[in-house]
């Protein structure tokens, strides 16, 4: 066990891609976390299989290193917006931050959200400037952007005194001047035991601490994850775990109640050495400790010793959901080829299981007998469990993501907006303000940087996003870079049309043949390939018009013992459009679903047949 006054808990935050990840592979090789001999992956942090190949951290992850006699507890946390939520409770176990900025891009949309987040909490942050050895870096603009947001977002006079470090996380060196020696990491391991206070601990006091995450295990049950705060915990010792809440979640000034408390037990303790979990019989305050006993636990719960007069804890603020989709059942014709098709049953129990540790995510049974309303922080939190649901070997269909609106007391329609920021290439500016403008998007910003890129800043709805990535690389030939942070409810800005073209639909099941969908290409992009099978009610590709258009891929050329002057001509065909989970979702329309397998992706009508569609249609009507 250390001495309270040698422990050090920091926390990693920064824009997605800007390098926190990567800084801590270095931070391990420096302290020698691993022997010499081990086989160590790059971005060791990023364990999940998704986070891997995505190259992006999903899950706020907890790791211990040891420099000389102190003890530094660092958190790695989410860069993308839809994750950004649980940053917000895991800056409740820490006494700083390191803030991450890109010497080239400079502060980001996200960079603005975990700093005010962070500054808000009385936070004394750390600013290194990473990646200053690339060619275009610019770290002194970097820093001044920085410095300039830090007074933008209310920073006091202490808070404005940071230390900033520059260097490069993946050649692993850190100097506090660009002119130092670049060969070691020591100047950021000094920097936070002289900059980061101790944790605010108090021994000879009960047992007290806040769950600020939680975690599963299907052996022993929920799992929490908080800073002690005062006392000691020993395995088996008793302790009392009060639920508190917000009046108004929305107003967190009108106060909060109690829910009730109830006697539990700590049956396991764990502290963080390196990456592992290591059990230990008893922990004391300022260490940071997972803990298991009772059968539900919550954000925000606190655990304390019955002797304990203090008050508990307020409550945490957990995000609120601002994209909601159904899961459905696969009922298609096509259900259990390529993987096990999951009932009502089996889905709700598998997303209550996600519900233990993704407290962002809602999940609401609004009586269909097919599915669940399931919501969350963006499309792409939403496609990241879809995705570990079909590696597990399950089959769903899913509808098209919807935005979650709400009322003010004036009884006016709020929706959530996003702040966009973009970067492209003078030459493609006009044609991304166009479709922005479509999708009723404000120009607040615009800069031309040095390298001929222009940057800009926009607000816009969330449900203008959906399905814009895609078109936007289009148009941008991929040389365009967008970001975009969630920043509040405004009123609604009116109907926007996101598509304006419409769906092949097949009108049979077999086999596509190259014969007919040589014919097809003429009329749209296919999804499907000569053998591909397709179904009644399929979306085999998208129509150059708008509108529907019924089709039949699987028809085959007549066969005759007529002679044919074209018969020895070869058929050729454009290589079909691939559809992934990411761009299915973003392309499908109000009456289509995505049916989302191990093995394959379709998009399909909600409604199979087509003479069902049309009468479905005009009852809309």
């Amino acid at each position: 066990m250390h001495a309270v006054e040698k422990i050090r808990n920091v926390a990693i935050i920064a824009h997605i891609d800007h390098g926190k990840t990567t800084l801590i592979d270095s931070i391990f090789r420096a302290t020698r976390v691993f022997r010499e001999n081990a086989r160590i992956e790059e971005r060791v942090m990023d364990s999940g299989e998704l986070e891997r190949e995505r190259g992006i951290t999903i899950t706020s992850k907890h790791c211990t290193v040891e420099w000389g006699d102190y003890l530094i507890n660092i958190v790695d946390t989410p860069g993308h917006a839809d994750f950004s939520g649980e940053v917000e409770r895991v800056l409740s176990m820490v006494d700083s931050v390191l803030l991450l900025v890109d010497a080239n891009e400079g502060p980001m949309p996200q960079t603005r959200y975990v700093l005010s987040r962070a500054l808000s909490l009385g936070l004394n942050p750390i600013v290194v400037i990473n990646k200053v050895d690339r060619p275009r870096a610019v770290p002194d603009q970097a820093l001044d952007k920085t410095i300039d947001l830090f007074i933008e977002l209310g920073a006091n006079e202490h808070q404005l005194e940071f230390p900033v470090l520059y260097g490069s996380g993946l050649d692993g060196w850190l100097v506090k001047d660009l002119d130092d020696e670049r060969d070691e990491m020591n100047p950021l391991f000094e920097t936070i035991v002289e900059s980061v206070k101790a944790p605010e601990a108090k021994l000879d006091e009960p047992f007290r601490m806040q769950i600020s995450t939680l975690g599963w295990n299907d052996y022993v049950g929920q799992i929490g994850c908080g800073k002690i705060t005062s006392g000691v915990i020993k395995q088996g010792e008793p302790f009392l775990q009060t639920k508190t809440k917000w009046r108004h979640p929305s107003n967190t000034s009108e106060g909060w109640d109690v829910l009730g408390s109830s006697q539990e037990k700590a049956s396991h303790i764990w502290v963080t050495r390196g990456l592992d979990r290591v059990e230990v019989e008893q922990a004391c305050a300022g260490d940071i400790v997972w803990i298991t006993g009772p059968k539900g636990i919550d954000i925000g719960d606190t655990f304390a010793s019955p002797a304990s007069e203090q008050p508990p804890f307020p409550p945490l603020m957990i995000e609120e959901p601002t994209v909601s989709m159904f899961f459905l059942v696969n009922n298609g014709p096509f259900a259990g080829r390529d993987g096990s098709p999951l009932t009502l049953r089996q889905l709700k129990a598998r997303l209550e299981r996600e519900t233990h540790s993704n407290v962002a995510l809602r999940v609401e049974d609004l009586g269909r007998p097919d599915g669940l309303k399931v919501s969350g922080r963006g499309e792409l939190q939403l496609a990241i469990l879809i995705e570990e649901m079909i590696r597990e070997g399950s089959e769903l269909c899913v509808s098209k993501p919807e935005v979650i609106t709400k009322k003010d007391d004036l009884g006016h329609r709020l929706e959530p907006l996003e702040q966009l920021v973009i970067e492209v290439p003078e030459s493609y500016q006009g044609v991304v303000i166009e479709k922005l403008a479509q999708r009723k998007a404000d120009l607040t910003d615009m800069a031309v940087l040095d390298t001929g890129v222009v940057k800009m800043t926009f607000d816009i709805p969330t449900r203008g996003l959906i399905g814009y990535r895609g078109e936007f690389l289009t148009d941008t030939r991929g040389l365009g870079i967008m970001a975009s942070r969630f920043v509040g409810y405004g009123h609604w800005k009116g109907d926007i049309t996101s598509r304006n073209r419409g769906s092949m639909v097949s009108m049979d099941t077999g086999s596509a043949t190259g014969y007919q969908l040589e014919n097809l290409q003429e009329r749209g992009t296919l999804f499907i390939a000569p053998g591909t099978e397709v179904y009644n009610g399929q979306v085999v590709g998208e129509n150059s018009r708008p509108g529907d258009i019924p089709c039949n891929p699987t028809k085959k050329k007549q066969t005759s013992n007529h002679r044919s002057a074209t018969k020895d001509m070869g058929i050729k065909l454009d290589v079909p459009r691939s559809v992934t989970l990411d761009k299915a979702l973003e392309w499908i329309g109000d009456d289509e679903l995505v049916e989302a397998t191990p093995k394959e992706i379709r998009i399909r009508k909600a409604i199979l047949d087509m003479n069902e569609r049309k009468k479905a249609s005009k009852k809309t009507a």
